[in-house]
């Protein structure tokens, strides 16, 4: 472990970082090079800055509120939102055993996520022609492709991200580090959300074309904040092709149980907080026909979810992301089952309050969900196969999300709130598999034992 004392430690940033991380007269750099330690606070606030701006973006052109909207608003096809988060997830997670072999070979992997973010700027920028010069039906499909375009990229910088992390924020800063992004580019995303309700009484397009080139400015800005961490060289054996290196997950899969357990209990959260979202989203749309101003509460809603509870889930991951997966599992399946029960008996200002109550617990389960997750995965696995950890899972649940994208499809016989409550035994049985896993710093076996 590295340590600088308080008289190195003169600069601005440097008590900035002290201050937000907790550091007292020694400053930890535990799990990370000796030689990244002086960079610790410059690391930490480009972070910080990516972060708000990629979280902001992720919010206002949400796949499972947004992007829904908007296709309703040009008239396309209704299945085609249907497809949105499957995609999402799918097109974000599957690819990532390809992708952990080739990264790998190279010892420093922030450009995977610089390049990963600019394609992603560019197919937001994209969907904006799409939206104002295709016919409804082109348009639709237009979104949908690009989106998957989109998600590919973002699996290619879900690798890279976790990596960099490790190598450069100290072990018990990460969730800290992580929290702050959530709670800067929700509180932006709250104003955004407001704007929208005073701003919501457009029925055109417009607004959801600013929303598309907002988002993608703020994707190219993350990309270059990332682009200046100083990353420092880290572990490589060379890259592996994908048969290889799905041939070493298959064997880290065989050797740790907790491993296992992990990717049930992510698979299955997945499928309960994430895909329930548009299935929400749907219930309001249906209420408000499609208000605008409807949508920007939600926005806000969920913004507000994230702002005040990613603190909380940050500090919390620190102690036990295990802890913050099962919390947030909780939540999320007994919001569902309430709004299930109380949303027919109620109408007028009471459902609007229920709506919003119901986005807020629904923002805290995913922002929980999302950062205990990644927390887990940073702290439990190994530095020397860290990408193909992160890949092994993030493939097997995007299949899974991609396996469950027929879902959409009972609802038209089963109801959007028969489906939530599907959706919420799923939820239920990620919480179960989420108590069998080990705390992250006993993830790996490193005999194998219990296999």
């Amino acid at each position: 472990m590295a340590e600088r004392n308080n008289s190195d430690r003169d600069s601005l940033l440097d008590r900035a970082y002290d201050v937000i991380a907790g550091e007292d007269d020694d400053r930890s750099c535990e799990s990370i090079p000796d030689s990244a330690c002086k960079d610790v606070p410059a690391s930490f606030f480009l972070n910080v800055g990516n972060g708000t701006c990629t979280k902001l973006a992720e919010q206002i052109a949400s796949p499972g509120l947004v992007l829904p909207w908007l296709l309703a608003a040009i008239g396309a096809p209704i299945y085609l939102a249907g497809l949105l988060v499957p995609i999402r997830q799918a097109g974000a997670m599957g690819p990532q055993l390809i992708i952990a072999g080739a990264i790998r070979g190279f010892s420093r992997r922030k450009f995977f996520w610089v390049g990963a973010g600019l394609v992603q700027g560019i197919a937001l920028a994209a969907m904006i022609p799409a939206v104002l010069y295709l016919p409804p039906h082109a348009a639709g499909w237009a979104i949908v492709s690009l989106l998957a375009i989109f998600s590919v990229a973002s699996g290619v910088g879900s690798v890279s991200f976790k990596d960099v992390v490790a190598k450069t924020i100290p072990k018990g800063r990460r969730g800290r580090l992580l929290a702050i992004r959530a709670s800067l580019g929700g509180a932006l995303a709250t104003a955004a959300g407001l704007s929208l309700r005073v701003w919501g009484d457009d029925e055109g397009t417009n607004l959801y074309v600013i929303l598309l080139g907002v988002a993608a400015a703020l994707w190219i800005v993350g990309a270059f904040l990332f682009a200046a961490i100083p990353e420092p060289a880290g572990v490589t054996d060379g890259g592996r092709s994908a048969l290889r290196e799905a041939i070493a997950g298959w064997k880290i899969l065989g050797e740790q149980r907790g491993f296992r357990h992990f990717i049930a209990a992510r698979s299955l959260l997945a499928l309960g907080v994430a895909l329930s979202t548009p299935f929400f989203a749907l219930l309001v749309h249906n209420e408000t026909s499609g208000n605008l101003a409807s949508l920007g509460i939600i926005v806000a809603a969920t913004s507000i979810a994230s702002v005040i509870s990613s603190p909380f889930w940050g500090w919390m991951s620190d102690r036990s992301s295990r802890q913050v997966l099962i919390a947030a599992g909780c939540i999320g399946c007994v919001t569902a089952v309430v709004a299930v029960l109380l949303i027919p008996h109620l109408g007028g200002v009471f459902q609007t309050v229920l709506f919003s109550v119901i986005f807020v617990a629904l923002g805290l389960s995913q922002a929980g969900n999302k950062l205990g997750r990644k927390t887990y995965l940073v702290d439990g696995a190994p530095e020397k196969d860290r990408p193909t950890w992160v890949a092994v899972a993030n493939t097997i649940v995007g299949l899974v999300t991609l396996a469950a994208s027929g879902l959409g499809l009972i609802a038209e016989w089963i109801t959007p709130s028969g489906l939530i409550l599907v959706l919420a035994c799923f939820t239920a049985l990620g919480v179960f598999f989420a108590w069998l896993m080990p705390e992250a710093e006993q993830l790996v076996h490193k005999e194998g034992i219990g296999a």
